[in-house]
């Protein structure tokens, strides 16, 4: 790279479009000199920006103008130095004219947002420095166009500044409330989500309590505005509003205070419309579950609404229906399709019961468990079987000192489940018993291990279904880390039998369940494992020796990821090897 090509892109606009498209080419070598010789081109800070401006005004190529707005964006405020230091106040003025004008003359919207972001930056450094005092007044004027398109870009950068320029703004609020209401019923729903967006920005930046209390009237206007996109089928622009009321959700409950019966019931009306698509439906539980977690900003606020618990909790069960009976997961002989068939919902379903059973606890969700489980594990239908178990495993730590009192009950609807028809049925009672294992130990092992030791024996004969015996062996895992050697004792008999069984007949992931357990039992019965010992050890040296290829690595204990941890076994025959 030479100063003579420098100097043939300074003065030609046409050699710079070529070099920015140079600079987007996926041709690394073409791409890295292009790179050198734009880095050059910096050093020279009016010519630079004087291309980056006519090219982002200028070209008939929309890659081409994208792509200067944000070379202009981090040329002016990221660069070290940035450019606008460097550049001439001529050039600057030129900059605050051209790209402004860019917002109102652009077609492409795409190219506009770009340009929002570049004058967003560029105007909050310059009000921090007090050298662009008339860009508020602009994009105010922006934001009363006929142009809805003008409209749209002006209320995208007071968004932008009410977080980046907040005590810039402050001033400002007086006029713009007003404003912001206005264009919430303004009749593009472009521009009604662009106030949106700034409303939101603005209650989550201001301190003052009484600042953001003024936003509380354009609150039902927000709402109003979300069902438009709802309505309209944007439900792009739907899940961007959505986004927004978590955020606000999450830093200021209490602002929701006043309207929260309408916020609840628009969020649990989206989150159980079947017609939506799933991450719409996900956003607004999600709303709803950040709302039951604000115990410390805002304590006691949803619970006290009428049906709240009832109503998330039936909303959440039904995510979990979004699951299907995959082929491969019945036929899976690793971990890699363990999770076939379960939806976008299904797996959002999950964690939210998890954490509005750790927000709200078992006094609050118990009771709406206690209705409708029992309905939906008597329910011809597998998913709802499959869904009742699977909340069991979910809620269980949250609602862990009431749960343990129910304990016997728990345990006896996941008995009934591993007795199931469905492979996925069972698959999910051996889910829920190990949890509860871990969640309401060691009083489920103390009160229940004689009913529940056999199930899972039971379950590990299951041998058209590996992963169910898989799954029943990760279970007494579970049961074994809680359990009292005495416990287990009468039944060591029957567990290493058949998980030895399994170590030699079964399929990959069940020998390697087979292990974990094998381990977990050894640790949990002590000295009692002695005995086992001439059973053990020969068929531990043979799978050893023979698992050397790499996918059974995990049976030689030697994944860093999960690990087995054989050497749990030694402990306890160690001594019979100096007997």
């Amino acid at each position: 790279m030479s100063a003579a090509d420098v100097q043939a892109v300074i003065g030609s606009p046409a050699n710079f479009e070529l070099l920015v498209m140079q600079l987007l080419s996926a041709d690394n070598t073409g791409r890295k000199q292009a790179e050198a010789v734009y880095e050059a081109l910096k050093a020279h800070a009016d010519p630079c920006l004087t291309l980056l401006l006519r090219c982002l005004r200028s070209s008939e190529k929309v890659e081409s103008r994208s792509f200067c707005a944000i070379m202009l964006r981090k040329a002016l405020t990221q660069n070290e130095p940035n450019l606008w230091t460097q550049c001439s106040p001529q050039m600057q003025a030129a900059l605050k004219t051209e790209l402004m004008a860019a917002l109102v003359e652009e077609q492409q919207r795409s190219v506009v947002h770009k340009v929002c972001d570049t004058v967003s930056e560029l105007a909050a450094d310059c009000l921090d420095k007090g050298t662009w005092p008339e860009v508020l007044p602009a994009l105010q004027e922006l934001a009363t166009s006929p142009n809805p398109a003008a409209v749209e870009a002006g209320l995208l950068i007071i968004a932008n500044l009410a977080s980046y320029s907040t005590d810039h703004m402050r001033p400002h609020l007086a006029g713009l409330q007003p404003l912001l209401g206005n264009c919430l019923n303004h009749a593009a729903i472009d521009v009604q989500v662009a106030a949106l967006h700034a409303c939101c920005n603005f209650i989550n930046a201001l301190d003052d309590p009484r600042e953001r209390e003024a936003f509380q009237p354009m609150l039902v206007p927000m709402l109003a505005a979300l069902g438009r996109c709802l309505t309209a089928g944007d439900e792009s622009s739907a899940q961007d509003v959505l986004e927004l009321l978590i955020e606000v959700a999450e830093s200021y409950p209490k602002f929701l205070r006043k309207h929260l019966t309408e916020l609840v019931s628009a969020m649990m009306q989206i989150a159980t419309a079947s017609q939506l698509e799933p991450p719409t439906r996900s956003l607004a539980a999600e709303c709803l579950v950040t709302l039951a977690e604000a115990r410390d900003k805002a304590p006691g606020m949803v619970r006290r609404l009428p049906h709240f618990v009832g109503g998330l909790f039936e909303a959440l069960m039904a995510f979990l229906l979004d699951v299907e009976d995959e082929p491969d997961w019945h036929r899976g002989d690793t971990d890699a399709h363990e999770d076939d068939g379960a939806g976008e919902l299904f797996d959002g379903g999950q964690e939210f019961l998890d954490r509005v059973a750790i927000a709200l606890g078992g006094r609050a969700l118990v009771p709406a468990a206690g209705q409708l489980l029992p309905v939906w594990l008597a329910d011809g239908d597998w998913r709802k079987r499959h869904a009742a178990l699977i909340c069991l495993a979910q809620i269980a730590e949250g609602c862990e000192k009431l749960m343990a009192e129910q304990v016997e009950g728990l345990v006896g609807m996941c008995l009934s489940g591993l007795r199931d028809t469905h492979p996925k049925v069972r698959w999910a009672s051996c889910q829920a018993l190990g949890q509860m294992c871990t969640d309401l130990g060691p009083e489920l092992q103390t009160k229940c291990g004689g009913a529940v030791l056999p199930a899972l024996l039971a379950a590990m004969d299951d041998f058209a279904n590996p992963r169910v015996q898989a799954h029943a062996a990760a279970a007494v895992v579970n049961f074994s880390e809680g359990c009292e050697s005495d416990t287990m004792a009468p039944h060591l008999d029957a567990l290493i039998a058949k998980l030895l069984t399994l170590l030699q007949q079964g399929k990959k992931i069940v020998q390697e369940g087979a292990l974990t357990a094998l381990a977990s039992v050894a640790d949990c019965a002590q000295e009692q494992f002695v005995r086992y010992y001439d059973a053990v050890m020969p068929l531990l040296s043979q799978i050893l020796h023979n698992a050397q290829n790499k996918e059974h690595r995990l049976l030689r204990a030697k994944d860093a990821a999960r690990p087995l941890a054989l050497h749990s076994l030694l402990p306890h025959t160690r001594t019979l090897s100096t007997d």
